[in-house]
């Protein structure tokens, strides 16, 4: 959920005759099919049976080294089995300084997007009373406008599958707790994302979308969303140490376990505030999350409690929305994340500091939570989650998994028309936040053994992953059961994903206008050209000082070259400008109304300066090339003619040039 994290590594996701079908009534479309397996390759691991015993003894061995080198300060693991808790244990510190360690029972973790498991039930809970529509318009239940796209409203089915087509939103979304923050109608109302797809059409991850989902529920039923999950949700499922308030209540903070950048350097960080609260505010203990779990494994019952119909659990579970072949899909609310043949669906969740995961093996009655509460080094909360599921998985559920081959020459083929260079669909598109996909693309690149890899895919030991071809457009990691799959046209390659971002982001190739291929070497080409005329203005007058030697130029020619010296330093000191503004305001060390000041400010200068500076450039090739002066002041006045029509380009591109203080 983190999404300053997101944006930083942007850290950061059915055949095609289907695909049609998905951009329309996704509510038409069949449950989703068991897993298909075309061959029985079972992994090499030992079958195991799942008990207490081995699964302590394993994890006692593996998480401890773990995190230990990942710089983790604690952790919790939970198992469930069958209706009941297999296994729950704390690993290391809730709070380093004291050495207070993690207790299972009662250490509150934050869940981060997890939290948004609760959400999605509160609203089928209400689909259910009928007191809401899976398929009406969302304005019906609000009191502010959500802007049609294509003369196209979005609904509750597009929110929980994550395709209402909107842009990321980032501004406020967590903040420190002591800082002032807007409850959440303000912040919903404050503005609404664009919507930058057709609804239905294309996976991108919302939190704002979630939130909304959260807000709908408090108006319908007329409690605020805390209460209506206290209610609803928490109470009925005994889960006595959770909670989506913030701060936290008085009872629950001597439970809350500190969060960490790194547990070596011991410094607690404070507790985080989201502020889009239904998609990200839960906090809880792993024995709470094991009462969720077996609800929803369950079919929504707990004991003798219910908090949903099996009918309806069993909704939410099954009802998939088919974008790609093989990869997997997005339930209602939850995300497939099928492995070894066997029906598993999961959600993930990230703050700053809390990192999670939550699988539920639908078929086998068996779930499995993981959280820790440190960011760690070189992302090792994302190899540690990711280990402990595969291995888990491998070890005491394996099976038989899909297999296939495509002739040589026509994988080449296929590989060249993947080969290139991609944007993904959880992304800022309008407004300052966007060049930060011109700076980092997804690269796909062939290997020369036939396999492909992306850029940002990479393995436990940071190598790229390959994959190998095992049906048209459909590729398997060579060393696992991941797959990539891609939709094709005419010849060229129209999106694709793969698995862990496939269920809820999507990647289409970079327009030819905003494409890093050309314009990332021209901007930075452009940018050094101008750093050296802004340079040579200083050291030009000092040498001429120090030889007693007169300025040559006279007339327009003095004029001309004065004006792109005061046009080259403009630019990049606007740029060096640009660079101070958003490390300060992502960095989240200004207030919201500070920060938009200062935003404010340097996109005002931005268009004074970047549309002055390119006037002055063209205007002085103008001058030189008509002149007397000599071939090299001609070619470099042309030079930076188009340095500063390039910068010009990425202003108006990338929003740099705009007057509005949304991201």
């Amino acid at each position: 959920m983190r999404a300053p994290a997101f944006i930083l590594m942007t850290m950061a996701l059915c055949s095609q005759s289907l695909f049609a079908a998905a951009a329309g009534d996704v509510s038409s479309q069949p449950p989703a099919p068991e897993p298909q397996v075309s061959s029985a390759e079972v992994p090499n691991s030992e079958v195991r049976p799942l008990t207490r015993e081995d699964a302590e003894a394993w994890l006692d061995g593996f998480l401890p080294y773990a995190l230990a080198t990942g710089d983790v300060a604690g952790a919790v693991v939970v198992v469930v089995k069958d209706g009941a808790t297999l296994l729950q244990k704390g690993y290391g510190y809730a709070d380093v300084a004291t050495r207070k360690p993690v207790d299972p029972a009662t250490t509150l973790f934050r869940p981060g997007s997890i939290s948004k498991l609760t959400t999605w039930t509160a609203v089928m809970q209400m689909v259910e009373q009928g007191k809401l529509d899976l398929d009406a318009d969302v304005n019906g239940y609000l009191d502010f406008k959500i802007p049609a796209r294509d003369g196209q409203p979005i609904t509750l089915r597009n929110i929980l599958t994550h395709t209402p087509g909107f842009e990321e939103r980032v501004k406020d979304l967590i903040i420190a707790e002591g800082v002032p923050f807007d409850p959440l109608d303000v912040y919903l109302k404050k503005w609404v994302p664009t919507r930058i797809f057709a609804p239905g059409t294309t996976p991108a991850y919302s939190n704002y979308a979630t939130s909304l989902a959260g807000y709908i529920v408090a108006r319908v039923s007329g409690l605020s969303y805390d209460d209506y999950v206290d209610q609803h949700i928490l109470q009925p499922l005994g889960m006595e140490h959770s909670t989506f308030r913030q701060p936290l209540p008085e009872r629950l903070q001597p439970f809350m376990s500190s969060g960490y950048a790194l547990a070596s350097d011991g410094k607690a960080k404070p507790f985080e505030i989201v502020v889009a609260a239904p998609a990200g505010s839960q906090a809880s203990s792993g024995a709470d999350m094991a009462r969720f779990m077996i609800a929803h494994l369950q079919k929504g019952a707990f004991g003798d409690n219910r908090i949903l119909k099996a009918e309806t659990a069993e909704q939410m579970h099954t009802t998939a929305l088919t974008i790609l072949p093989r990869v997997d899909r997005m339930m209602l609310g939850f995300y497939e994340q099928n492995r070894n043949g066997r029906r598993i669906i999961s959600h993930a969740g990230d703050s700053a500091w809390f990192h999670s995961d939550l699988y539920l093996f639908l078929d086998d009655n068996v779930g499995l939570f993981i959280s820790m509460n440190s960011a760690g080094k070189e992302g090792a909360p994302g190899k540690i989650r990711k280990a402990v599921f595969e291995q888990f998985t491998d070890r005491y559920l394996p099976g038989p998994t899909f297999d296939g081959k495509v002739d040589p020459q026509v994988a080449a083929e296929h590989a060249r028309m993947m080969t290139g260079l991609y944007q993904v669909s959880r992304r800022m598109e309008t407004n300052f936040l966007s060049l930060l996909g011109l700076l980092s693309p997804t690269k796909v690149f062939a290997n020369d053994d036939g396999t492909i890899s992306v850029s940002m895919a990479t393995n436990a030991v940071g190598k790229p992953i390959k994959w190998r071809e095992v049906e048209p457009f459909v590729w398997r990691d060579v060393d696992g059961e991941s797959f990539l799959s891609a939709e094709a046209a005419d010849g060229k390659v129209r999106r694709f994903a793969f698995e862990w971002v496939s269920p809820f982001m999507i990647f289409e190739p970079m327009p030819a206008s905003i494409s890093p291929s050309w314009l990332t070497p021209a901007l930075f080409a452009g940018l050094i050209a101008l750093l050296l005329t802004a340079l040579a203005w200083p050291i030009s007058a000092l040498t001429r000082k120090h030889y007693g030697a007169s300025y040559a130029l006279t007339g327009r020619d003095a004029t001309a070259h004065r004006w792109i010296r005061i046009a080259a330093t403009a630019v990049i000191a606007l740029f060096v400008l640009w660079g101070v503004a958003v490390v300060a305001i992502m960095g989240e060390s200004l207030r919201s109304s500070t920060s938009d000041v200062l935003l404010m400010i340097v996109q005002v200068l931005s268009a004074v300066v970047f549309f002055g500076a390119a006037a002055i450039g063209v205007w002085n090739a103008s001058v030189v090339v008509r002149g007397d002066r000599k071939w090299q002041a001609k070619t470099w006045a042309v030079v930076l003619a188009l340095a500063l029509l390039v910068v010009l380009w990425v202003g108006l591109a990338f929003h740099l040039i705009a007057f509005d203080v949304n991201y």
